[in-house]
């Protein structure tokens, strides 16, 4: 039931700054990003319980926490980055916006590399002589 809580903020909130942007148009945005942040933090808790069980499975499981922990940064990433260029397109900086994802697009390749590695040297491994 906590998204019809969320939803209904965001209708709440959409209506405020959709009539005062009209008469202020830089409190209907302060007023959209506070809650997207407030959005945002009510939702940590959550994530955090996630990653929790996933660091429980993964030490069952024989996993090397090094790329569970990449893997979740990755995510981390992606969300950060796609929260922040709303946030830069709601006020209206699409070009801003369109690096801000670039931006996380090429942190997490970067991210990834050793993953990548890990992978192909298992596959060379694999292939016969």
């Amino acid at each position: 039931m906590e998204i019809i809580q969320v939803v209904g903020l965001g209708f709440i909130v959409t209506i405020l700054a959709l009539i005062l942007k009209e008469q202020k148009p830089l409190f209907a945005f302060l007023l959209s990003t506070v809650t997207g942040i407030f959005i945002f933090l009510f939702l940590i808790g959550k994530i955090s319980a996630v990653i929790q069980v996933l660091e429980q499975l993964a030490a069952h499981s024989n996993i090397n926490l090094v790329f569970l922990k990449t893997i979740l940064k990755i995510i981390g990433i992606a969300y950060i980055a796609e929260f922040g260029s709303q946030i830069v397109r709601d006020a209206g900086q699409e070009s801003i916006a369109s690096k801000i994802e670039l931006a996380g697009k090429v942190i997490i390749m970067v991210m990834a590399i050793p993953i990548i590695t890990v992978i192909v040297e298992t596959v060379v491994k694999l292939l016969p002589a």
